[in-house]
């Protein structure tokens, strides 16, 4: 894999994106500013057209002359041999775990759930994803957090 300096320049600016949004969702849930920010939609939009770019980057540089196989595990490490399918990758990690986040934040707070225990899920969420998610859920459903007890 041929990794330009370009592709490391999108790789960090990305992560100096999500970072900022991942410290107000943990540190600064109620702060207006992070409603402002955070839940307006210029995260998603933003990573979406990131997204969409580095998608089109990969299909006009990348090796898919045979055509993208998503039905395969060779097809899918034929995507993800070229700097700009993994970036396409990352963003898309990136962005679906932000989203997760950002539901949880709002869930969480509909819901009267204590930060204390909110926190660790996001934590967990932006280092893990899924983990994280399943971490809300079950943390969720242990303290009975509920729109009717809260």
């Amino acid at each position: 894999m041929d990794v330009q300096p370009i592709h490391q320049t999108i790789l960090d600016l990305m992560h100096m994106a999500v970072l900022p949004a991942w410290i107000l969702l943990i540190f600064a849930p109620r702060w207006s500013w992070t409603d402002r920010i955070i839940h307006s939609g210029l995260y998603p939009v933003g990573f979406g057209l990131l997204y969409v770019g580095c998608f089109i980057a990969a299909m006009v540089t990348g090796p898919q002359s045979g055509g993208i196989d998503f039905s395969t595990v060779e097809g899918i490490a034929a995507i993800f041999s070229h700097p700009f399918g993994v970036l396409t990758g990352w963003v898309h990690y990136l962005a679906f775990d932000l989203f997760a986040g950002m539901w949880i934040g709002r869930d969480a707070r509909r819901r009267g759930a204590s930060h204390w225990l909110v926190a660790p899920c996001l934590l967990f969420t932006f280092l893990a994803g899924p983990l994280g998610l399943l971490l809300y859920f079950a943390v969720r459903r242990k303290w009975s957090i509920d729109p009717g007890t809260a």
